[in-house]
């Protein structure tokens, strides 16, 4: 029997693909994620994309939260949170772990839970531990959800200072000096453990810098200018993370470069230059994202030194299979050498941060570069690739 002639039924719409923006965390990154977040909010294409704001608060709970992007900016010299932002202080989000279902959930109590809808893509803007250090991605590759940014290994590799500095070694990467002390080291032999950083000293002068050796936006960073300063320095790392890393200090210029997935592979920014902060020791948290110190986009630099930087953050964003985005960290010193500090797999990535900042002078503009990145994970799938 023909069916030419029978009534057709009309083709339902496709939706618009749904982005979940996984925000704040248990890090002591926390609030700098919700101020990366409030951008990504802004700055999405609300015509091309259905938005899932998803934040996660200090102790762990995925809470739905207010898409409310004026909400989540510094004030007063103070970072935003999540619990500033939930919807509700009990209730939870609870994401699939099937991979034949997208659907999220959320669950209050004493009430019938609520299907919000499939996910198609997470962007997951967490920075530090338990979200940009392979643990979340680990999460939504059981879910089988596409994700922006790096996979589980670079994302580990990433975070840790200590084997992102020997992946590199291992590729031909140039890194500084620098030591580690591992939590089972301080606890046997704390003497033992304190004189290793100081016979680095003397082999590499002061001051040295000591610091978490799995965070980010230079929390828990002290510059150790001689003995005296060591043990309080050690303390500081130590309530971010029992595994520190001890660097040399580095005379030079630093230098960042921005590296971005296309269609067709990694390609670099134009790089920028981070100048001495005049208020600040070196460039940390507070120099950052409350005194907003400005780099110098692009960095003032010759021809063949832009060539290289950009080649080498390539090298580095292969080194340690990235996808996705990653800044990488340099210092120029004064022989004209490029030493790698470190990549951030997802970098600062609020309106002032260095890493949208370079891509806007590259071409990209913010809401751009958010599309490009929501692209290449919907073009990507989850597992072994």
């Amino acid at each position: 029997m023909s069916t030419e002639n029978l009534p057709q039924s009309p083709e339902q719409p496709s939706r618009k693909p749904r982005v979940a923006v996984v925000f704040g965390g248990r890090s002591s990154e926390h609030g700098i994620s919700v101020v990366t977040a409030g951008a990504v909010l802004k700055a999405i294409d609300r015509t091309k994309y259905e938005v899932l704001p998803i934040g996660i608060t200090r102790d762990g709970r995925w809470a739905l939260t207010a898409d409310a992007p004026e909400r989540m900016a510094i004030t007063d010299r103070r970072t935003p949170s999540v619990e500033e932002l939930a919807e509700s202080q009990e209730g939870g989000v609870v994401l699939p772990v099937d991979p034949a279902n997208r659907e999220v959930v959320y669950t209050e109590p004493g009430s019938v839970p609520k299907a919000l809808g499939e996910v198609d893509v997470v962007f997951p803007v967490l920075h530090g531990p338990y979200g940009e250090d392979g643990t979340l991605q680990g999460l939504l590759e059981l879910s089988g959800v596409p994700y922006v940014g790096s996979g589980v290994l670079a994302s580990a590799v990433g975070q840790d200072k200590e084997y992102m500095k020997r992946v590199f070694t291992s590729f031909g990467l140039k890194v500084g000096p620098y030591v580690v002390i591992r939590p089972r080291e301080w606890q046997q032999d704390e003497p033992a453990a304190r004189k290793k950083i100081i016979d680095f000293a003397g082999e590499h002068g002061w001051p040295l810098f000591v610091k978490p050796a799995r965070a980010g936006s230079s929390i828990g960073i002290t510059k150790v200018d001689d003995l005296s300063g060591l043990d309080e320095a050690i303390a500081e790392a130590q309530r971010h993370d029992p595994k520190i890393l001890v660097e040399a200090a580095l005379r030079g210029r630093e230098i960042e470069c921005g590296v971005l997935e296309f269609e067709d592979g990694p390609r670099a920014s134009v790089p920028a230059e981070i100048p001495p902060p005049e208020a600040h020791a070196y460039y940390d948290f507070e120099a950052k994202y409350i005194d907003s110190t400005p780099g110098i986009v692009p960095a003032p630099l010759t021809p063949e030194e832009t060539a290289e930087v950009r080649r080498l953050a390539v090298d580095a964003f292969e080194a340690a299979s990235c996808e996705g985005l990653v800044r990488a960290d340099f210092f120029l010193t004064e022989d004209g050498e490029f030493v790698i500090n470190e990549i951030n797999t997802m970098p600062g990535f609020t309106p002032i941060s260095m890493y949208p900042q370079m891509w806007q002078a590259s071409g990209i503009s913010y809401p751009e570069l958010v599309d490009r990145l929501v692209q290449a994970a919907l073009r990507r799938s989850t597992g072994l690739r």
